[in-house]
């Protein structure tokens, strides 16, 4: 898996209109060493995360896993009331209006959490399983 990340002057907010959680992550330190981490490799999150609840989000394309009939693949890693929310589009995409509706590849999700987990587990060192 390949993550390409999306700095804040890329970032559109229709990109993040399918998006939906995959998991949220609670272990002690975990928020931290993760936005740590972020902040040294990336700098500035994607978006502008504001309260106590939601500090930061990065956003990024996933350049090596198949997400059709939608031609690209977006993961979100934010902290959300101080756990590690992963969320992503894959499953999902727009129709004609705008919405969201899911696609052939929604029963898959898990499969794709998991398989994002092990990727960040790998790429960040941390524990995530």
């Amino acid at each position: 898996m390949q993550l390409e990340f999306i700095p804040v002057e890329e970032f559109y907010f229709a990109l993040t209109l399918a998006v939906r959680t995959l998991d949220d992550l609670e272990k002690p330190g975990l928020v931290a060493q993760v936005r740590s981490h972020f902040q040294t490799q990336y700098g500035q999150p994607s978006t502008v995360a504001s309260g106590k609840q939601n500090t930061f989000n990065y956003v990024f394309r996933v350049l090596d896993v198949d997400n059709s009939p939608s031609p690209m693949l977006i993961v979100s890693i934010s902290d959300y009331q101080d756990k590690l929310r992963l969320s992503s589009d894959y499953g999902w995409m727009l129709d004609a209006q705008r919405k969201p509706i899911r696609t052939d590849n929604f029963s898959q999700r898990e499969q794709f959490a998991q398989q994002l987990r092990s990727h960040l587990q790998q790429s960040l060192q941390l524990p995530l399983s």
